[in-house]
């Protein structure tokens, strides 16, 4: 599960990612690889979730996990699709547990120090900021580092361009997700290219690690 971390925090970025139609899974791995960021999390907001993550990992060169992981049988149906980590919009004791009997990677939603805690006692080190933007932003994060200094954090939901830097400058944040990259409607329409392209400029405008964590 280390490792997982680990790849993570060196892509820095994560693509979330909501397929409508399996088929299109494929085009978008290579998409995400050709922009030069092979790592997705495919939400389990749309029925064809399983199939895409099983289509993606199949390939193996995509660190693929699976969002928006609400149930324990989620948690078995993306393990058996090959997802190498799991991410919940909060923390449940019941997806924790079942990701920790699987031996996969979980990264709870946390936002309070009440909930940070609750990850805590479950015995993991890392949680997901989720809804960022709404939820006081970088300088949240900020503040909830401060008394749990060895927690890491992903940070999700409103972010973009305009303050990826800010915080991936937070020496707590380990990773980032954001969705601009892979918009809904152009994987919908097969636009992978687009999405290519998309891809390319967000690597592009990450921060070298020196300035993210000065």
């Amino acid at each position: 599960m280390s490792d997982i971390l680990q790849r993570l925090a060196a892509h820095r970025l994560v693509p979330v990612v909501v397929i409508d139609d399996a088929s299109h899974a494929v085009a978008l791995a290579q998409a995400l690889v050709d922009g030069g960021l092979p790592v997705a999390e495919v939400t389990f907001r749309t029925a064809a979730a399983a199939d895409a993550i099983r289509a993606i990992a199949a390939r193996g060169d995509v660190l693929v996990g699976a969002g928006t992981v609400l149930t324990p049988q989620q948690v078995d149906e993306a393990v058996a699709a090959g997802a190498s980590y799991v991410v919940s919009p909060g923390t449940s004791r019941a997806v924790v547990e079942r990701c920790q009997e699987h031996g996969i990677l979980a990264l709870p939603g946390a936002v309070t120090a009440t909930e940070v805690q609750a990850a805590l006692e479950l015995g993991l080190t890392t949680v997901k900021f989720f809804p960022a933007g709404t939820s006081g932003g970088a300088k949240a994060v900020a503040a909830l580092a401060a008394p749990f200094g060895d927690v890491g954090f992903v940070p999700t939901g409103g972010i973009g361009p305009a303050n990826l830097a800010e915080y991936l400058a937070l020496p707590s944040v380990r990773a980032v997700g954001g969705s601009w990259m892979v918009p809904r409607d152009l994987i919908r329409a097969g636009d992978l290219d687009a999405v290519r392209d998309l891809t390319a400029e967000a690597v592009a405008s990450l921060p070298t690690p020196e300035l993210a964590h000065p």
